[in-house]
């Protein structure tokens, strides 16, 4: 493989440490698995931002809120996939994991206004339908101004 810049190195990282373990990792993880030192992770954790690519903690640098698709806290929208749980930052995130894993996936989620028990599924490549409808308050170009909120 050819060499790859850090940010590229440290995005591959992450999502392959989330893929294997089913949780996003912080700097620290990142700095021992590609052997650089921690303060430049933080340092491209923040030019990935910059790139929308990952959302750090507020308030801590070092950790990674998302990942999209992949949530790095606990959410309503866990999913199983390969074995592991994983979490999706919202509905539309619960598909993509199973996407960005290229396998089956299953979200035993709650509807966000009702709390109602949603299943989502995807089998073969392709959700399973179900009548549900998503709805989303916020305009996709503006999500990333509050990307926690929205």
């Amino acid at each position: 493989m050819p060499d790859q810049d850090l940010d590229t190195k440290v995005k591959l990282a992450i999502y392959a440490v989330t893929a294997e373990t089913g949780r996003v990792p912080n700097s620290s993880e990142i700095s021992r698995k590609i052997d650089t030192d921690e303060k430049e992770i933080v340092e491209a954790f923040k030019r990935l931002h910059a790139k929308r690519v990952l959302l750090p903690e507020p308030g801590d640098p070092t950790r990674i809120r998302m990942a999209p698709p992949f949530s790095g806290i606990p959410t309503k929208f866990p999913v199983e996939a390969n074995g592991k749980q994983y979490y999706a930052n919202c509905v539309w995130d619960a598909f993509g994991i199973a996407a960005a894993l290229h396998c089956d996936a299953i979200s035993h989620a709650s509807d966000g206004h009702t709390e109602e028990p949603l299943t989502l599924e995807v089998k073969n490549g392709a959700p399973v339908l179900k009548p549900y409808v998503a709805h989303f308050a916020v305009p996709a170009a503006r999500w990333w101004d509050d990307l926690v909120f929205t």
